[in-house]
Order: structure tokens, then sequence, then C-alpha cells
């Protein structure tokens, strides 16, 4: 399985993948999740829907299909307090922790149950503490991760595709 990053659904949406122009990818978003080959932890899920206008397209389109794209799982305290101790730094303050954001849960959750992080973020391995990116703490914690392009190839993604 894979865990989508907040930033694969606003990236796809705001640049290559418009939902009213690009609408096969969507509806192949939402294929993929019902066959449980992409998911969102909930914490995600609403990183994505907080600070979003009642009219934008994205907003509506993650409220219509969240039943089907939820990760529905709980995070372990543990495993979400080791992300961010190995990941990011033992020391974060209570500022810099915000600043990390939701994004150790979604590695959490992929190492708690051997998925895959599918992020928008690229490699920095000179960033430090809370400005660490995505690949890099997973790299650190020997979690998978992949950009979304490399998902589309896997999971066989092209214009005019077709359910199974």
């Amino acid at each position: 399985m894979h865990l989508l990053d907040a930033g694969v659904l606003i990236t796809a949406h705001n640049t290559y993948y418009p939902i009213d122009r690009v609408p096969e990818f969507w509806d192949w978003l939402v294929y993929q999740g019902t066959r449980d080959a992409i998911k969102m932890p909930r914490e995600i899920i609403e990183e994505v829907l907080v600070g979003k206008k009642e009219d934008d397209l994205l907003l509506q389109w993650l409220k219509d299909h969240k039943a089907t794209l939820i990760f529905d799982a709980m995070a372990d305290a543990r495993i979400v307090q080791e992300v961010v101790s190995r990941g990011y730094a033992d020391d974060l303050t209570d500022q810099e922790i915000e600043q990390v954001g939701r994004d150790p849960f979604l590695i959490a959750y992929a190492m708690q149950h051997g998925h895959c992080v599918v992020t928008t973020e690229v490699s920095k391995p000179s960033k430090q503490r809370q400005n660490r990116h995505v690949p890099d703490v997973c790299r650190d914690l020997n979690v998978e991760c992949c950009g979304p392009f490399a998902l589309n190839k896997k999971l066989n993604f092209h214009t005019g595709w077709e359910p199974e």
C-alpha cells in the first residue's frame, strides 16, 4: 500500500492534473483507493481540508471520496515519537514541532504497517531539525518512499485507463 502526503493531491490539482481538466487521474485515485493500493491517513486528509475555500474543487473531491481514501488506523504514539526523535531531533521545541506538521504521522503509519510514503518533497540532506524533508526522514528510518510519478508508473496510471 502507498500512503499519500497532502502535497501529492495539492500539487497534482494545482499543476499537472487539475480535477476539472484531467478527471481520469482523480477517478484512478479513487479506484486505487477501493483496491487498497493507495490511502491517506486521517491526519493528512485533515491537513488538506484545513484552510481551503468552500468552492475549492480539491476540497470537494476529497470530501466526496474521503471514505474510500482514508487509511483508517490509529497512530501508535510511541512510533510517532520515534519518528520525531530519530527523524527530526529529540529536542524539538513546541514551535519546531508545529513546523514539522503531520508528516511524522504519515511516516509512522508507513513504518508501523510496512507501507510506502508518497510525497512531492525531494531529498535535501542539508536540511536539519524541523526543516528535514520526508524522503530524508524515511531514508534514515528505513521506510520506503517515492514520488508521485513513480507511483503512477508502478500502478500504471495513463490517460484513458480502465478499471480492471
